[in-house]
């Protein structure tokens, strides 16, 4: 059995964006040298800040994405607006299918929680076949 913990991470969330999340991204591997990261972010603004950090940039692959959800956004625009395309939609489905154990966002909670009822789809689960 693998203690290897891999983590979908928006890299754009959060009130101060990349800088503070891959930060705590390197805080969290130098307490669990294991985990592994699949970030999901504008590369421009996100490669740079990985390249400052060696260590982290070995445990991780970047996918850049386009759209990020903003932290004035209403749920509905950001399901509107970054369904399919967002870091925060994009890191959700990593774990839908399979490439992620879990997802983590520091952005948009109502919009988190909203992105993740629809591509999760929990009632289902809960409630039987639809």
């Amino acid at each position: 059995m693998t203690d290897r913990v891999r983590i979908a991470l928006d890299a754009m969330g959060g009130d101060h964006g990349p800088g503070v999340v891959l930060a705590g991204a390197d805080l969290a591997l130098s307490r669990h040298p294991e985990s592994e990261f699949l970030l999901f972010g504008n590369a421009s603004l996100v490669a740079s800040l990985l390249d400052a950090r060696p260590r982290l940039k070995s445990r991780s692959r970047l996918v850049h994405t386009e759209v990020a959800v903003r932290m004035e956004d209403k749920p509905s625009q950001a399901l509107r607006y970054g369904r399919w395309k967002s870091s925060m939609w994009l890191s959700i489905d990593a774990v839908k299918k399979g490439d992620a154990d879990m997802a983590v966002s520091a952005g948009n909670t109502g919009a988190l929680m909203a992105m993740s009822k629809f591509n999760q789809k929990p009632y289902r689960a809960l409630n039987g076949p639809q």
